[in-house]
């Protein structure tokens, strides 16, 4: 089964990346990783994501300011958002953005694919 959608991981914490596309990949669909915001944008698979999964805090960029970044340059990705610290205000400035949700690490897995479904519900009329 291929839904030919590729979801982009991105997470300092490379254990973390490995198990997330293992579970999207079991799903159908196509995992591309990265060990950082920045690794992200200066990838050439960028043009071809069609949802995110990404830590919120990260060195470098964290993923709110790569959510603000993308939004600037017009890409409406859904995202969704994943952080061992899930303050509430945090979650209602990512919600607030356009975030389909905030998961607390660690998460259960029928969660995840629960926001991926939600997020690529929203988009699979597009690809």
């Amino acid at each position: 089964m291929s839904h030919d959608l590729r979801i982009a991981i991105i997470d300092d914490d490379e254990a973390v990346r490995t198990a997330i596309a293992s579970l999207v990949r079991s799903l159908g669909y196509d995992a591309s990783t990265f060990a950082s915001a920045t690794d992200f944008l200066q990838s050439s698979a960028r043009g071809e994501v069609a949802c995110l999964i990404t830590d919120v805090e990260m060195p470098g960029m964290s993923g709110v300011e790569l959510q603000a970044h993308l939004q600037k340059c017009g890409e409406t990705l859904p995202i969704i958002f994943i952080t061992a610290f899930p303050a509430e205000r945090l979650q209602r400035k990512v919600r607030a953005a356009g975030a389909v949700d905030l998961l607390r690490k660690p998460f259960d897995g029928a969660v995840l694919i629960g926001c991926l479904e939600k997020a690529l519900g929203n988009v699979s009329g597009s690809y």
